[in-house]
């Protein structure tokens, strides 16, 4: 199963300014865990380093994912072009 989805990166905004790329990861990681039903989520570099290309204040304030579910259950996400 293979979808593309928008994750807005609001709540991050939310928290202390040194603390908000982490808080965005894990958000994405969240948000994948729910819409993908699958608690094996792992993240491909790309989307790490969008997330930390301005820094740990400026996060975006969305990203579009690629997210590919095999069929042991397991989701690899990747950024989207």
């Amino acid at each position: 199963m293979e979808r593309t989805y928008i994750i807005p990166l609001r709540k991050a905004k939310e928290a202390p300014r040194t603390k908000r790329t982490p808080k965005a990861v894990k958000i994405v990681r969240a948000f994948l865990e729910k819409h993908m039903k699958s608690e094996d989520v792992s993240l491909d570099n790309s989307i790490n380093e969008k997330l930390w290309e301005r820094g740990i204040q400026k996060i975006p304030s969305k990203i579009k994912v690629k997210a590919v579910k095999d069929e042991y259950g397991s989701v690899i996400a990747t950024l989207a072009e």
